[in-house]
């Protein structure tokens, strides 16, 4: 049990968070048949999203052998076998299409769009794993369209519309943290000599810095003007969101550090669970939006 959930990666689904920010950016969290929809389209991505991971550790089982982390992975590691992953992986894709077929009477858009976009999520992935991810800077741009179905699904789910910053912010959170994953990809390359990516040789430190700067840039201008654009002001009635920028300046600034100076965004998620920086900013950032928007 330990090796399947290990396979699973339950640890990872803190990605498919994303599908609340509809219900959040819009003031609608304390919806309680929204935040219930939104919950299992949670599951139904977490579900999906597990899948992949079965069908990706199967296709590179070889190579993960020679990773120094991945090769502790269940497939690498012999734990599990290939076939067994495999009816693994189609469990979890049913179990994904089947929650959406018992609740769909919650969903607030056609049921049909929802499958289109779990269909275009998972699909867009195993052909990432196949061939895409050795296309340099597809491979990253694969990931963070991955996210903005994530949010695409929050919102058809709830009936919410998705406002361009939302979906802007979003792609560009989620190509920074690809292109911050890849840079440690290169800094392994570079120190060992270790191949652990096919296009590995597409990039270099210099470039990679340059990118995650570039984007790490965009991404904080365009939040701050998200929070003072006309059309959030009026939405939430309130002037006030621009003191949150604090909170994600120095959110981005500490990924960047950790990212460049320290070298360890390998896994995004794990820098998040460990780094106290981060997760101060993150709780700051929440609670001021919180505030500003639903208490003042």
């Amino acid at each position: 049990m330990k090796a399947i959930l290990k396979l699973l990666r339950p640890h990872q689904w803190a990605k498919n968070s994303f599908v609340f920010l509809p219900l959040f950016f819009n003031g609608k969290f304390t919806n309680l048949e929204f935040l219930f929809i939104t919950i299992i389209v949670f599951f139904v991505f977490s579900f999906a999203a597990s899948g992949i991971y079965c069908f990706n550790d199967i296709l590179d089982a070889k190579k993960d052998k020679l990773h120094p982390i991945k090769r502790h992975r269940p497939i690498a590691s012999g734990n599990i076998g290939k076939c067994s992953a495999f009816f693994i992986m189609l469990i979890c894709f049913i179990i994904s299409l089947l929650t959406i077929y018992f609740f769909s009477s919650y969903i607030k858009t056609h049921v049909y769009n929802l499958y289109w976009v779990i269909a275009i999520y998972i699909l867009m992935n195993i052909f990432y794993c196949i061939k895409l991810k050795k296309m340099i800077i597809v491979d990253v741009f694969v990931i963070a369209i991955g996210f903005v179905l994530r949010i695409f699904a929050g919102g058809l789910a709830t009936g919410i519309l998705l406002s361009h910053w939302l979906v802007l912010m979003t792609f560009l959170l989620a190509l920074l943290l690809a292109f911050a994953k890849r840079r440690d990809d290169v800094v392994i390359y570079e120190q060992t000599g270790l191949i652990v990516r096919n296009n590995i040789n597409g990039y270099n430190l210099s470039f990679m810095n340059q990118a995650v700067s570039i984007i790490a840039s965009i991404t904080m201008v365009c939040y701050i003007m998200y929070t003072v654009s006309p059309e959030v002001v009026e939405r939430f009635q309130t002037s006030h969101l621009y003191i949150t920028c604090i909170f994600v300046l120095a959110g981005i600034i500490r990924y960047l550090q950790i990212t460049i100076v320290d070298a360890k965004s390998g896994s995004p998620t794990e820098v998040l669970m460990h780094d106290r920086f981060l997760q101060v900013s993150i709780l700051g950032w929440l609670l001021a939006f919180v505030l500003i928007i639903y208490v003042l």
